[in-house]
């Protein structure tokens, strides 16, 4: 294959799982540099990590979309694994994501979970992603069926044309949102998913990082996609506006007389403000457009898998 492999673990008090996850991927992908991401551990996590063989790095700002970013920015590969450090997923699952990967030339391969226990996946969480994911389809048009999986392959043009914002768990709507907005190919591998190891703990809450997401899933459908914002804004105004204008002409027709005149300023007044939502919603949506196709040119000019794969192999058979 000839490609470079990185194994990226962003972690936060996982000493009782990190060297296991690292050497499971270490087996699984023998060629590849796992590096692992400290996020202010206060336990022995950063010492079970290296005693393991792995790189590790630190990010003191908190937050899984700070290591994220950092990780990012810093580690060069042809392909990227990104997997949570509490060893729930399945690491012989990599080498088919990355073959996925390179055989279809996708962008991003999604490791969907499948539970090997109800207590491996909570009932709440389980529902809050099918829910999540189901608002994020509805709104861009399709998606993931595990959204907030934290076991992902990337491509290198992925990785390096991320514009990623996001502080916390909520990356990981960032993440399928902007493989959705620039219309990348993508994937789907199915795996198990167990229980934490015995001393690990979730730090995912369920109602507060479910809101968090669900203001990401708001930010990113008003960037996106402005006129649907703004123009359901100016649909509702302009249906109240006839509403209230509808008696008004009635007795006016009937009378000749407008005695409701502050009903009639009022309806007026909506439906202006819904005229200038929806120009404004229209103008927006120019611009987002010029935007995303500014980012899709960005994305196009850094070499896809597949290609750099092809240019490995005639390098290879030509030596």
């Amino acid at each position: 294959m000839g490609l470079s492999l990185a194994v990226l673990v962003p972690c936060y008090n996982e000493g009782a799982a990190i060297a296991t996850v690292v050497k499971d991927f270490k087996y699984h992908l023998p060629t590849a540099d796992i590096y692992v991401y400290d996020n202010n551990s206060m336990d022995d996590t950063i010492a079970q990590a290296r005693a393991a063989g792995a790189i590790v790095r630190s990010e003191p700002r908190q937050g899984k979309g700070h290591v994220v970013r950092r990780m990012f920015s810093d580690v060069d590969a042809d392909v990227y694994i990104m997997v949570d450090g509490d060893d729930t997923y399945d690491a012989s699952k990599a080498p088919d994501m990355i073959s996925e990967m390179i055989e279809e030339g996708l962008d991003l391969v999604n490791g969907v979970r499948i539970a090997e226990s109800t207590s491996a996946y909570r009932p709440g969480h389980k529902f809050g992603n099918k829910m999540l994911s189901g608002i994020v389809q509805a709104i861009f048009g399709r998606g993931t069926t595990d959204m907030l999986s934290g076991y992902r392959v990337f491509s290198n043009r992925f990785v390096k044309t991320f514009p990623m914002m996001s502080r916390g768990f909520e990356v990981e709507t960032e993440l399928t949102v902007h493989a959705l907005e620039l219309q990348m190919p993508i994937g789907e591998i199915h795996g198990s998913f167990k229980d934490r190891a015995e001393g690990s703990e979730s730090k995912l809450n369920s109602i507060r990082d479910g809101v968090r997401i669900l203001k990401t899933i708001a930010r990113l459908w008003s960037q996106e996609r402005p006129f649907a914002v703004l123009g359901s804004a100016a649909a509702i105004f302009a249906l109240v506006s006839l509403i209230l204008a509808a008696p008004v002409f009635v007795e006016y027709f009937q009378t000749g007389l407008v005695p409701r005149l502050p009903t009639a300023v009022l309806s007026a007044t909506m439906m202006s403000i819904a005229f200038l939502l929806a120009l404004v919603g229209r103008i927006l949506d120019l611009i987002t457009k010029g935007r995303q196709e500014s980012k899709r040119m960005q994305y196009l000019a850094v070499p896809g898998v597949l290609s750099e794969a092809q240019t490995r192999r005639r390098a290879q058979s030509n030596d």
